[in-house]
């Protein structure tokens, strides 16, 4: 027996005569404790040793591999039942680190600075190196923004003051003793003061030391409080990198968001701003004399006042609308794209994509012989609606192959539409775009027989619903011979045959005459003879094929011929 003197943990507490046991848990619910026997559950393990000498009790590491969290001086058999991983050593996975969230900071492990950046919807932003918590801690503040307030000259007893970031302000580098302050150029990385002051020489001067820089989060340069010499001005500034019209002050530092309500207000030239809480924050402001909250995603961006963006009340930038006018004379905002198709399935003709991006209007084409179809969609701001459209794939191959109004129209795998008539039947189909002449219509029959009669022959024509572009030329001229012995030209790569000949179809006219003289008279399938009603609707149908028919190109000019040809043929009376 192990006789103890005093406290044993935090838990249980033991006289300096009682006998003490290895409690696995105690009546009080506590985990591996040094109590007297009766005060430990009855279903638990009690071993006359001290906790410290046994291996379930024995305290470790223990790792929540979900949240992230690592705890030292836990005991095995505790960090098990939580379905904690145990280690006598600290594992790798216990190592700490600084943990960077927005403007915020905390010291713990990786996997616990992934679980809390995923909740926050923000990326993983941890630095292994920063191994102590206020080091972690401030450098989330580096960023901060507020009034660096230093004296320029030691004989001057009014301080000045830069608006900046608190790293800006305390580093060596940028205010270090004796080093003379002056802006650069302008350019594309040059830093927001920078762009502010336009690469003037407005600070002069020299700091006494680093120490001598005092920053002040969240206050502008203008703050009466701070005693500088930069006061409140009417004059306005655009800063690199942001969208909207900024104060500045008489030393050139930016302050807030433009306001020309506010421009005599302490105030707002006092405590930084944010830019939801300024001027009409849920709008553009495009063209706003009053308000210089620009929103770049609404169509407005800070520019200089001109003629065409406009002029505010104080200063010289304004809120530049950039919307765009298109072809139509129509208003588009910035960011808006819309669908252009000249000539829609003309012959050559395409579809494009119009954007409106700064103020100008961007054409993109979709891809060629109408491969490509440009679709549209609007959704509702508060700027009123916006339009988006965008290219995508003309599913039309597949088209003339389905049988039933059904399965033509199911948008989810095709692009066509369905021509409602027996007189729009694709006999061509059956003959894979061949010519059908009186000489093929044995073939047609075997056709139609196989597919189970004239009964199973679908009452319609399953058609593209943006007939495609075709390619009707090509390099290498070959020829082919009709049935009737005459010869029609193609070239290599001429698609346009086998497509457009799918629409061809013979139509069996009657005719009959009185037994003594008269004239032929049509009786039966008269709407079939040049000039009726089915023949434009067969030109229809063809049209609709793709580049079929009598069509004109994308600037107007028909082709050479008609488009489509309609034979009369006699049938020959069949002799015993």
């Amino acid at each position: 027996m192990i006789y103890l003197i005093g406290f044993v943990s935090a838990g249980e507490t033991v006289s300096m005569s009682d006998v003490t046991v290895c409690c696995e848990k105690t009546n009080s619910g506590l985990y591996c404790q040094d109590v007297r026997e009766e005060d430990c559950s009855p279903d638990a393990n009690a071993l006359p040793t001290a906790c410290a000498s046994t291996s379930f009790c024995k305290p470790g590491f223990c790792f929540d591999s979900v949240e992230g969290t690592c705890l030292d001086n836990v005991p095995q058999m505790v960090c098990n039942n939580e379905d904690g991983t145990w280690k006598s050593e600290m594992p790798a996975q216990c190592e700490l680190g600084c943990c960077v969230l927005g403007d915020q900071a905390s010291f713990v492990t990786l996997t616990r600075c992934k679980r809390l950046s995923s909740m926050f919807g923000l990326e993983t932003n941890y630095n292994k190196n920063l191994k102590d918590e206020l080091q972690c801690v401030m450098s989330a503040r580096a960023d901060e923004k507020g009034a660096c307030v230093y004296v320029a000259n030691p004989a001057d007893a009014q301080p000045t003051c830069k608006f900046v970031t608190r790293s800006e302000c305390e580093s060596e580098s940028s205010t270090s003793a004796g080093e003379e302050i002056k802006e650069k150029e302008s350019s594309e990385n040059e830093s927001v003061l920078e762009e502010a002051l336009g690469g003037e020489e407005k600070y002069g001067g020299t700091l006494l030391s680093p120490s001598d820089a005092e920053f002040h989060a969240g206050l502008l340069c203008s703050a009466e409080e701070l005693g500088t010499d930069c006061g409140m001005t009417k004059e306005t500034i655009c800063l690199a990198g942001h969208e909207e019209v900024y104060f500045a002050d008489t030393c050139g530092n930016p302050a807030n968001i433009y306001d020309a309500s506010k421009v005599n207000d302490k105030r707002y030239w006092s405590e930084i701003i944010d830019k939801a809480e300024s001027c009409n924050p849920d709008a553009s402001n495009g063209g706003s004399q009053t308000c210089g909250n620009c929103n770049y995603i609404l169509g407005a961006v800070c520019r200089e006042s001109s003629s065409t963006t406009g002029r505010a009340t104080y200063g010289d930038n304004v809120c530049a609308d950039l919307g765009c006018e298109d072809g139509k004379g129509e208003e588009q905002m910035h960011g808006e794209s819309w669908c252009v198709s000249p000539g829609a399935d003309k012959v050559g003709s395409k579809y494009y994509r119009h954007s409106c991006v700064n103020n100008e209007v961007l054409s993109e084409p979709c891809a060629e012989f109408r491969n490509e179809i440009c679709i549209e969609n609007t959704i509702s701001t508060s700027e009123g609606d916006f339009t988006q459209a965008a290219c995508r794939v003309n599913r039309w191959q597949d088209c003339t192959a389905q049988k039933t109004s059904e399965d033509c129209t199911n948008n989810d795998r095709r692009d066509c539409i369905w021509l409602d008539g027996i007189e729009y039947v694709l006999m061509g189909a059956a003959m894979n775009g061949s010519t059908i002449d009186k000489n093929s219509l044995g073939a047609l029959r075997e056709q139609v027989k196989a597919a189970g009669g004239l009964k199973e022959i679908p009452r319609g024509a399953c058609v593209p619903e943006h007939p495609p572009g075709l390619e009707f030329y090509g390099e290498t001229a070959t020829s082919t011979a009709t049935t009737e012995g005459t010869a029609t030209t193609a070239k290599t790569g001429d698609d346009s045959l086998g497509v457009c000949g799918q629409a061809n179809a013979v139509c069996p006219v009657k005719y009959e005459k009185g037994l003594i003289g008269g004239e032929w008279e049509c009786v039966e399938h008269c709407e079939c003879l040049p000039g009726g009603e089915l023949e434009q609707k067969r030109v229809q149908l063809c049209k609709s094929m793709g580049d079929c028919g009598p069509k004109t190109n994308y600037i107007g000019v028909s082709g050479s011929g008609k488009g489509y040809e309609v034979k009369e043929v006699e049938n020959e009376k069949k002799k015993d």
